[in-house]
């Protein structure tokens, strides 16, 4: 079965295709569309409504997810991908990350992820999933993307950005939301 994604992402693509891997993902870029929303869920679903207006009668998701970090109020948070401004930069993002950090001691954090699904006969759905852990002091590890290099999921030792893909999947806000989701495909394509 066909999933249109809305994102540009290869990397989102590729962790959606381990997770997902009985549906062929096609990554569909959702074009100029304002992520405007306040929350992560209000951005999937602008993401996922411009991908389903192209293509009507199929299966169509979006993924918004991002860091929130407990010292800083939540930041980055919806402006995760573009917190050290635009166009988005995930080097000056992490920069802008560790200076605003320096010398704070509490470090927890979360990454959040919600998807957005528009089914063939246009009825919407949504899932979210978190992952509690915190931010390192310095960039470890050359896996992952975005801030993997800077986040330690809660009950591991290591970064995202050093964990295999499998270990990452298994622990990740988007891989607990890919598991919701994937039970809900099975329940609305079953």
């Amino acid at each position: 079965m066909k999933l249109y994604v809305a994102t540009g992402n290869a990397h989102k693509i590729r962790e959606i295709s381990e997770i997902l891997p009985d549906f062929e993902v096609v990554a569909e870029n959702p074009g100029d569309v304002e992520e405007n929303a306040p929350d992560f869920t209000g951005n999937a679903f602008i993401k996922v409504r411009a991908v389903a207006s192209r293509h009507p009668g199929c299966w169509c998701m979006a993924d918004d997810s991002g860091l929130e970090v407990s010292a800083l109020g939540g930041e980055p948070g919806v402006r995760s991908a573009r917190y050290a401004g635009e166009p988005g930069d995930t080097a000056a993002n992490n920069r802008l990350l560790l200076e605003k950090l320096d010398g704070v001691s509490e470090r927890g954090a979360r990454f959040v992820c919600a998807i957005a699904l528009v089914s063939p006969d246009g009825k919407e759905f949504s899932v979210s999933g978190e992952c509690p852990g915190r931010i390192v002091s310095e960039l470890t590890g050359s896996r992952g993307f975005g801030y993997d290099p800077l986040f330690v999921p809660d009950g591991r030792e290591r970064t995202f950005a050093e964990l295999s893909a499998g270990e990452k999947n298994a622990v990740s806000h988007r891989g607990r939301a890919l598991a919701a989701m994937r039970k809900l495909l099975g329940e609305c394509a079953g």
